[in-house]
Parts: C-alpha cells; structure tokens; sequence
C-alpha cells in the first residue's frame, strides 16, 4: 500500500502527530500555534479541524484512550500551557475542556496514563518540574507536582503501560538523565545514560 500524503494546512513546522486509538483521525501539532485534526479512511483524508487557543508552537498532541470518555485530546506548547480538547456533536466542533497553566515555561511533553488509572496526564517542562494532572468525579482536577524532577528541563514523559496497581512514569532531559518515578511516591531511582 503506497503512502498516504497529507498536507496538513499548517504555516510553518510540524513538531508533532498523533493517530486517535482507532487510526480514523490525526492529530497534528505546529510552530504556527494550532492544531489540525484531519480524517482519515483508506486512501483519503478530510481536514476536519483547526484548534486554536495556544500563543506558541504546539510541541506535541496526545489522544486519551476512547474508554476515558467521548473523544479528548492534550496539547502542550511553549506557551507553557496545557490545554485539553473536546470533540462536540460535529467533527469541527472541539472545545477547551480545561487549560493548565502551572508552568512557568515551555511544556515540552504529554503523556495519558494509561486507562485503567483513570484520566490522568503526565506533563514536563523546561521549568524541571512534572506535573500530573487527575481528573476527579465532579470535573475539577487534582494537581500533582515533583518539582525539579530534571533541574535544566524535562523533554519527554512517558507511562508504563502496565503497572497496575501502581503508576510508573519515565522522564527524559538534558543532560541524558533519565528517571523511573512511581506516582504519589518519591523518585525510585535516577540514571545517567
């Protein structure tokens, strides 16, 4: 099968793209601040979106897992924000779920735990810190924060994908540190790569 070429619509560089669960639609972040949800079946595509609310690049967009809910979707920019995106009653119609806006710089990095913990967002920053970020049952969020997880930026966050019953996250920066962190737990352990 020959690849599927996409232009995106985007002005200036793609940092980042993401398929949803069920490879219908991608996700695609951008330096020129927005994002761009475009459908896909076979071998065509349809732009359906363009999500704007950020002030800066887009560095990287990430699906929620489809038993968390109707469609959601994370985006984190140089603006230092997070917002979270929902899909409406039409496939152009996305709304801002709820902005997070603790960092005091660039959030370099989204990651959903996975769906048996629940709506829950893993974020680093270049401020060093990661925050997690926990739905609760009455739509507010619980805010978690390991400060200075990496003291000169986090660049990457990632889970476990199972771990149950705990919640194991991987963090990356630079210098090439890595660390394995256990949620609502101290640091398990750090490595120099």
């Amino acid at each position: 099968m020959a690849p599927l070429k996409i232009e995106t619509g985007h002005q200036d560089v793609v940092h980042d793209v993401a398929m949803d669960y069920y490879g219908k639609r991608l996700a695609t972040a951008s330096s020129d601040a927005t994002i761009r949800i475009v459908g896909v079946s076979g071998t065509s595509h349809q732009h359906l979106a363009t999500l704007t609310g950020h002030t800066g690049p887009v560095w990287q967009v990430s699906w929620a897992h489809p038993k968390l809910g109707p469609s959601l979707l994370a985006s984190c920019s140089y603006d230092g924000r997070v917002i979270i995106w929902k899909e409406g009653a039409k496939p152009d119609e996305w709304s801002q779920v709820h902005v997070f806006a603790e960092h005091k710089s660039s959030v370099n990095s989204i990651a959903w735990a996975p769906h048996e913990l629940g709506l829950c967002l893993a974020c680093g920053s270049s401020d060093g810190n990661i925050s997690i970020f926990t739905a609760r049952p009455d739509g507010g969020w619980d805010t978690a924060r390991i400060d200075q997880a990496h003291p000169v930026g986090v660049t990457s966050v990632s889970w476990a994908p199972a771990m149950a019953p705990g919640a194991l996250i991987g963090s990356g920066s630079k210098p090439p540190t890595c660390l394995i962190l256990f949620r609502n737990l101290p640091v398990v352990g750090a490595t120099t790569l």
